[in-house]
């Protein structure tokens, strides 16, 4: 028996051999697979990146409101230095004037003013003159940063007068 080589046919003139067809598209197959691992890279970088600025602006997004707070320091040190009561009042309104540029508002209600629950906080129920649930007087002023409540207002709250009968009914 005698074995026959099989010769590869050789394609017509102006034809590419299966080899060579294999070749390119091998070599396509690869640049694309280069082009998509650069765009991955690419990708991670541009995340890598944007989670560096988020850190950053979250690290130094107080920075602006540091820096109008800064002269009012200067001014209260050196006020306690010459104990003059009118340098205490000028470095109050500094600070006001710092509180106001970075968005933060004082919560300083009006006696008679309706409780706000969301804004104010009772201290105390006392009975008064004045309408039920209304402010009668401000402990302590409260804040807002824009539209958030920093620190709610403490106020003392109007109740209604008692029954003087009930009272007696207690003992």
């Amino acid at each position: 028996m005698q074995e026959e080589t099989v010769q590869p046919e050789k394609p017509p003139e102006g034809q590419k051999s299966l080899e060579e067809l294999l070749a390119e598209a091998q070599a396509k197959i690869e640049e694309q697979r280069e082009a998509m691992l650069r765009t991955v890279a690419d990708a991670d970088n541009a995340r890598k990146r944007v989670q560096a600025e988020a850190l950053a602006g979250q690290k130094y997004a107080i920075e602006r409101f540091a820096d109008n707070l800064l002269p009012v320091m200067d001014s209260l040190q050196a006020a306690l230095q010459s104990k003059d009561v009118s340098g205490v009042e000028l470095t109050l309104r500094q600070l006001e004037a710092a509180l106001e540029r970075a968005g933060i508002r004082e919560i300083d209600p009006k006696p008679g003013e309706r409780f706000d629950p969301y804004r104010h906080q009772a201290m105390a129920a006392v009975e008064a003159d004045a309408n039920p649930n209304t402010v009668v007087a401000v402990m302590q002023k409260g804040y807002v940063l824009h539209d958030r409540v920093l620190r709610p207002a403490l106020v003392t709250v109007a109740k209604p007068p008692s029954d003087p009968i009930s009272d007696k009914d207690l003992d």
